[in-house]
């Protein structure tokens, strides 16, 4: 199964030459770490930056960088900063090609749960809302299953939606899926993870095609 890391250095295998793209909190802020060679990309942050760069090395840090999860970030040459009606005015313009987000839960036809749990205290919603119903791509960073196993990848969403069928495609610890009408179409497999324990960890429907590649990394 794949790492935290290793699901945002997949996913950093999406991005092309000269996109805007915003990285939502969690898991799809670790992409940054990962922009492969030749590819220039712009990290948008909904809290007021494009040009955000990797994390900090330990003891670089400085408290006034952060990104939309409050994590100290770095800004690189020519990056700019500016208030949050200008950074969801570029959401909502449609002027940002890719958004990362995490997820709770995402169902089969490309909704998606990542805001707020039933019964437990939340921060609020976010610039999710915004995210999930601006952009024409969204791809999701999660885990394939919760800590008791039960999947995560489902027919319906049980926790209140974020957003009605968005999302194009999830990465997980166990494998690459894309939304497509029948259901979860498997592109690719985790290294070590075979199709039958993908299916065992997918409650909606598994669209399997012929063999399966592993990721390469």
């Amino acid at each position: 199964m794949l790492s935290k890391s290793q699901i945002a250095q997949r996913i950093a295998q999406e991005l092309q030459n000269g996109w805007y793209v915003n990285l939502g909190i969690g898991i799809p802020t670790l992409v940054a770490n990962y922009i492969p060679e030749g590819i220039d990309v712009e990290f948008q942050s909904e809290n007021g930056i494009l040009g955000m760069g990797p994390f900090p090395v330990e003891g670089t840090e400085d408290a006034d960088l952060i990104n939309a999860g409050k994590q100290t970030i770095t800004a690189l040459p020519g990056a700019v900063f500016f208030d949050s009606a200008t950074s969801f005015a570029m959401i909502r313009g449609q002027h940002v090609q890719l958004t990362v987000l995490g997820a709770m839960e995402v169902s089969q036809n490309g909704d998606i749960a990542n805001w707020k749990i039933p019964g437990k205290m939340v921060k609020g919603m976010g610039g999710a809302m915004d995210l999930v119903a601006s952009a024409d791509n969204i791809i999701v960073a999660m885990m394939h299953t919760n800590r008791a196993g039960a999947s995560k990848i489902l027919k319906n969403c049980s926790l209140p939606l974020t957003g009605v069928g968005c999302v194009k495609k999830i990465v997980t610890n166990l494998a690459v899926l894309e939304v497509v009408k029948e259901g979860f179409k498997l592109i690719e497999r985790a290294p070590g993870v075979s199709v039958e324990e993908i299916q065992q960890a997918t409650e909606g429907d598994l669209i399997i095609e012929g063999d399966i590649p592993e990721m390469k990394l």
